[in-house]
């Protein structure tokens, strides 16, 4: 069975990652927003395609980050792969030609580079904060 991508959830990971709070994720995406409509955003299995071009403008995410990212799947993946070490099927499949180690080593460098992003974007995202902060 497969597993559906919740949409929402990843945008509330993806918003509490870059350390930004719903108050101000509603800021930046106009006057009808508030804390609370972005609760019950969080909450909805699919975001309409308009919308999450938005948030993805205002988080600086791509849309297809909220679209396709399943941390479940990431982490079955990654224990199924391994079990104390040692590959599961290694020597037992020899159709088994995915070395999962490469395959992790690419998922590890992925991640680091869209926690660089996150950085980058928060680090932005602070600086438009300090100058509203400042115009007060």
């Amino acid at each position: 069975m497969e597993q559906k991508i919740h949409q929402g959830r990843n945008v509330k990971r993806f918003r509490e990652m870059l350390g930004i709070k719903q108050e101000a994720l509603a800021f930046d995406l106009g006057e009808d927003w508030n804390q609370k409509k972005i609760s019950l955003l969080e909450q909805k299995d699919v975001i309409e395609d308009n919308l999450l071009k938005q948030i993805s403008n205002s988080l600086k995410i791509p849309v297809e980050a909220f679209q396709n990212f399943d941390e479940e799947q990431a982490i079955n993946i990654i224990s199924n792969t391994f079990d104390n070490g040692a590959y599961l099927n290694a020597g037992q499949n020899p159709t088994f030609n995915v070395n999962p180690i490469e395959k992790w080593i690419e998922a590890l460098e992925e991640i680091k580079r869209l926690n660089l992003e996150l950085l980058k974007t928060k680090d932005e995202h602070i600086k438009v904060l300090e100058k509203l902060l400042k115009d007060k």
